[in-house]
């Protein structure tokens, strides 16, 4: 799914104030970490997820891997922090960041 700027812009804007839901450390993306991360875009739609890994070039991939298994779309990554958007089916407006 693309976004346009405008969209980017809206989403960045609303994840400025959010705090990473998920950390990708060492162990990489398990698949308890990847179900975790699915449930959390079910709920909320917008969410951060903090990758502790060393290498610049081993978080770029693993952010790319991890928005492609759940069929996200990355918004923005700065420096450890990725914002990740998928649209819910069904969004609970309790629990979506971008209903609140």
């Amino acid at each position: 799914m693309s976004l346009t700027p405008e969209q980017k812009k809206q989403l960045r804007t609303i994840g400025h104030k959010l705090n990473p839901i998920v950390t990708v450390a060492g162990k990489g993306l398990t698949e308890n970490l990847q179900l975790e991360v699915d449930r959390a875009l079910d709920d909320h739609e917008l969410i951060k997820v903090k990758f502790a890994v060393g290498e610049r070039e081993i978080k770029k991939q693993l952010i790319q891997e991890l928005c492609t298994i759940v069929e996200a779309t990355l918004v923005q990554e700065i420096g450890n922090i990725a914002l990740i958007y998928r649209k819910a089916l069904e969004p609970n407006p309790k629990l979506s960041n971008l209903l609140r």
